[in-house]
């Protein structure tokens, strides 16, 4: 009986791929293997994130009660420096490797990727480095995907769909918008070009990993923005201003990380040195202006500027300590900086645009880090999964007049050019290359000009 019923399905399955439904029945089998890998992927991720919220929430509270730890910041960044020049070398471009691997995969991620990136990170806020977290939670997720292809021995291309999954599932369980998380993975690989092959696993994955936290009673940040004003060309036009002020400071804060950045690895050789350098910077420029509000993540701040004015100059404060703190080489992450500086020059924007601070402070959280990462779409849904929908047609204008405004600049130096925002430009080329052309070419021009 069984194996009549087991043959009458077979033959109407064959029947129906081949008179019917040929392309889905195909795809069923397709889709349900990449259902699986996703949601463990996704799981994965959401457990490492897990481990990272509990450990930095940790961190925090020690430092906070023990405010002398920041005196030792610079012997953090000597050993830390140290262990990445003995035995983390070939993971120490973090996020830019996943991105570069997706593109072009030469190699398998190292497994101590996730490891060094997690005590690393956990080591710069206890110690009172300015960063975030979000770079973390790539890097972990990232790798821990990498090794699911390894060991289910994955094609090169269908490895890289499972590593953007784990980018996607990796923002999404760090910052709770599943959504925003998805498209990001499918994003920020390259500028001008979204790759649609892994959508499927992207969202699953985010999906799943967004939830895993919530289990164990982590609860993401929730911002209040009580009204949005109905659209007008008034307000409209402010969100514009709005817009280009934050992608020009997107474009500051990442031309100055990268440029910190190269000056220390050009003047000073001896790479576990350049941490503690920074770590001297940090810790005296915070005991001099008192800039304990600048350290670490930044959320009470960031809470505070949705909720009253504040000092015009508080987002170039953390603007600053961020860039001593990554350009020097301590890790973590930029997102969460960008959030703060978005959303403080937001609130600073409130005195002289016609916006209530509350909305040009989501619209900077948001729109800043649209312009510093090329990402105006995640970061659109990602405006709407936080503060609503209504905020939707602000968030839409502020974030693309950031990324436009940016220019050919970003945080992640492996993103590729495959459409230029305003110019002709070869195409899938990384961004540092990019740059050179550019420099090249103006130089031709004033060589011309002579």
């Amino acid at each position: 009986m069984r194996m009549t019923r087991a043959i009458v399905i077979s033959t109407l399955l064959i029947f129906m791929k081949k008179y019917f439904f040929p392309e889905q029945v195909a795809l069923l089998p397709v889709i349900g293997r990449w259902f699986l890998l996703a949601i463990l992927v996704g799981v994965l991720s959401g457990l490492a994130s897990t481990l990272l919220f509990v450990s930095l929430d940790w961190a925090t509270a020690t430092r906070l009660r023990h405010p002398w730890l920041l005196y030792l910041l610079p012997v953090a960044g000597l050993g830390m420096g140290w262990i990445y020049y003995r035995h983390g070398q070939s993971v120490e471009a973090g996020n830019n490797l996943l991105i570069d691997e997706i593109h072009d995969a030469k190699r398998i991620i190292p497994k101590r990727m996730g490891p060094m990136i997690l005590l690393s990170t956990v080591v710069t806020h206890l110690f009172g480095g300015s960063a975030g977290r979000e770079g973390t939670a790539v890097q972990m997720s990232g790798a821990l995907a990498d090794h699911v292809a390894q060991w289910r021995r994955l094609r090169t291309e269908d490895r890289r769909i499972l590593l953007m999954a784990g980018i996607s599932a990796g923002f999404a369980s760090i910052f709770g918008t599943p959504l925003a998380g998805a498209v990001f993975g499918l994003e920020v690989l390259a500028i001008g070009r979204m790759r649609y092959d892994a959508i499927f696993p992207c969202f699953v994955a985010a999906i799943v990993s967004e939830q895993i936290p919530a289990m164990f009673g982590i609860v993401h940040e929730r911002y209040s923005v009580p009204l949005v004003p109905h659209a007008s060309l008034l307000t409209l036009g402010a969100a514009v201003l709005a817009g280009i002020a934050f992608g020009i400071v997107g474009m500051l804060f990442a031309n100055l990380t990268h440029g910190l950045g190269h000056w220390f690895k050009r003047h000073v050789r001896h790479a576990p040195l350049r941490p503690m350098i920074g770590g001297v910077l940090v810790a005296t420029a915070a005991v001099l202006v008192g800039g304990d509000k600048y350290l670490g993540l930044g959320i009470p701040t960031i809470v505070q500027s949705f909720a009253q004015p504040l000092p015009f100059y508080d987002f170039l404060g953390k603007l600053g300590f961020t860039v001593l703190t990554l350009g020097s080489g301590f890790k973590g992450g930029e997102v969460t900086p960008l959030f703060y500086i978005g959303a403080t020059l937001g609130n600073a924007l409130g005195y002289v645009l016609p916006l209530p601070f509350p909305v040009l402070a989501a619209l900077g959280f948001v729109a800043v880090f649209a312009g510093a990462a090329n990402t105006p779409i995640a970061s659109t849904i990602m405006a709407i999964e936080l503060f609503g929908p209504q905020i939707g047609i602000y968030a839409g204008i502020a974030c693309v007049l950031s990324y436009l405004f940016s220019g050919h600049a970003g945080i992640y130096r492996a993103q590729r050019v495959e459409h230029a925002k305003h110019a002709l430009l070869p195409e899938n080329r990384r961004l540092p290359e990019v740059t050179e052309l550019r420099k090249a070419r103006r130089q031709d021009d004033d060589a011309a000009s002579e």
